[in-house]
């Protein structure tokens, strides 16, 4: 697949991961679907930055833990240009806690956003791929599906569910010349990460053998990768950590 004048929609893209693959995409030529829940104000200057750089690109606030907004997020940017060639699910969300003090309510937030909310997407965007014949579709997992966390019960059972989603979905949609792939990011250089504390951080560190951690561009462009030349790649999932973790 090319990329230029591609549609790529991206969910959770006003900041961090999403934010970086939304600039790599526009970099190279695509038509850029900008998905936000809250934060307007970000998603608004990302979309106005792209245009500087005569890319298309459009914001669209939808909560995809809702299955009618996921729906009206793939319509709308159907809609509005016409197709969709490429589907990246990044949103997400993490409220950590100790199983003793993991509440119900913690658990239902975190899996309905983070792995409820992809398959929603891909269910409302299969018609226009089988009807296309065409198409990827990039599901953001985390090292953390393969190791676990302490205090990350739902996140790491969300990402995890991620991969399984990825691959079922690769096999039903591979006939009609779509693939599904994962990408799994280890320590990165977000929101997320900087909130840690500088002790964890150092651990963290301590732990990679690259001796760093990653940066959203290095997962942007790692999805480009799978988009642009991953034609023959289907259900599969790509670690980009460092070597924090080998499989």
């Amino acid at each position: 697949m090319k990329l230029e004048g591609a549609v790529v929609v991206i969910t959770g893209a006003s900041r961090g991961i999403g934010h970086a693959i939304a600039e790599e995409m526009g970099q190279n030529g695509a038509k850029v679907v900008v998905n936000y829940l809250h934060s307007q104000k970000l998603a608004e200057e990302l979309v106005t930055k792209l245009r500087q750089n005569n890319c298309e690109a459009v914001t669209i606030q939808a909560d995809v833990a809702d299955p009618a907004q996921a729906t009206r997020l793939i319509e709308e940017s159907v809609q509005r240009f016409g197709r969709i060639d490429v589907l990246v699910n990044n949103a997400g969300i993490n409220i950590d806690r100790s199983l003793k003090n993991l509440s119900i309510e913690d658990w239902n937030k975190v899996i309905q956003t983070d792995l409820y909310g992809s398959f929603y997407t891909i269910k409302a965007a299969y018609s226009h791929f089988i009807s296309q014949k065409s198409g990827a579709i990039i599901n953001i997992s985390s090292q953390t599906a393969y190791t676990g966390m302490f205090g990350q019960l739902n996140y790491a059972a969300a990402k995890a569910g991620i991969l399984g989603l990825t691959k079922s979905a690769a096999l039903e949609l591979a006939r009609f010349h779509v693939t599904v792939n994962a990408v799994c990011p280890g320590y990165i250089s977000t929101e997320m990460y900087e909130g840690m504390s500088n002790g964890a951080k150092e651990a963290a560190v301590q732990r990679i053998p690259l001796g760093r951690v990653g940066t959203p561009q290095e997962v942007a462009r790692a999805v480009r990768y799978l988009i642009v030349d991953g034609d023959w790649i289907t259900g599969q999932s790509l670690d980009i950590n460092g070597g924090m973790y080998m499989r």
